[in-house]
């Protein structure tokens, strides 16, 4: 069946569009840094201690560099920027295009002082959030290294993590051992693992091949001439030769020999 290219369409902003490259060559962050700072009647020396209690270590011809556009603070150092200044959490402050505030320094104060006195109150403050946590069974046996033998009970120890932070449908995790699934999998981690007897070409799945654990992506091909007899059933009907792939690219496919074992423990989720 054809398809056709959707295209998607953005509606207009309302509000002017904020250009990157013509705020920095007019210095707006740098300039909207040292109006505060003048503002809070804070020097380069007072300003550079405040900055120190936030967590950012800089000199005073930095901040100055800062201001005059020679270089520009980063993320980072723009939040504790924020915060020392008593800027409220909105970056427009440092945009061209944001909108200017309703209020000018004394009626932020005032602001600040009820927002104080709500929170001495406590009667608004938000419920802190409940974690909940499950026990989730782990194999003590790396995958890539050991006998394999992940479904003995023996081999488990039970951990608890967030609720979250399980994917749903779980039945267990396993630890990597090993570089051969880097990038995406890294050695030491838990991988979770939903069991089953089959997996889909392209999934990563844990398999038990000649008596040893592999966390691996899950391939197939046509068997070579003198193997096609071994992928035969008894109805005369040829099955493809399953191939362990690995992300890193040094590790060559592992092509499953007819001769020795070869079992389909669960899917990587």
């Amino acid at each position: 069946m054809a398809t056709r290219n959707k295209v998607i369409q953005f509606p207009a902003s309302k509000e002017p569009a904020y250009n990157a490259v013509a705020d920095r060559e007019m210095n707006y962050i740098g300039k909207r840094i040292a109006e505060a700072r003048n503002q809070a009647g804070l020097s380069l020396v007072d300003f550079k201690q405040v900055l120190e209690g936030h967590g950012v270590s800089v000199s005073t011809a930095a901040i100055n560099k800062w201001e005059l556009g020679g270089s520009s603070p980063n993320a980072y150092q723009l939040l504790a920027i924020g915060q020392a200044l008593g800027i409220e959490p909105d970056f427009s402050y440092f945009m061209s295009t944001g909108a200017q505030p309703e209020l000018n320094r004394e009626g932020l104060r005032k602001v600040a002082e009820y927002k104080a006195d709500l929170i001495a109150s406590g009667k608004y403050k938000p419920r802190a959030a409940v974690i909940r946590y499950i026990d989730m069974p782990i194999s003590n046996l790396a995958v890539s290294a050991g006998t394999g033998a992940f479904l003995d009970e023996g081999n488990f120890e039970m951990v608890s993590f967030p609720e979250n932070a399980v994917p749903k449908g779980a039945d267990f995790g396993v630890r990597v051992s090993g570089d051969s699934m880097e990038p995406v999998y890294h050695d030491g981690q838990i991988v979770w693992v939903q069991q089953c007897e089959r997996v889909g070409v392209g999934d990563v799945g844990v398999f038990i091949y000649d008596g040893e654990g592999y966390l691996k992506i899950y391939d197939e091909q046509e068997p070579c001439a003198e193997d096609k007899e071994m992928f035969t059933d008894s109805y005369g009907v040829l099955h493809m030769q399953p191939v362990m792939l690995s992300y890193n690219q040094k590790y060559d496919p592992r092509v499953i020999s007819a001769h020795a074992g070869f079992q389909i423990v669960g899917r990587v989720l």
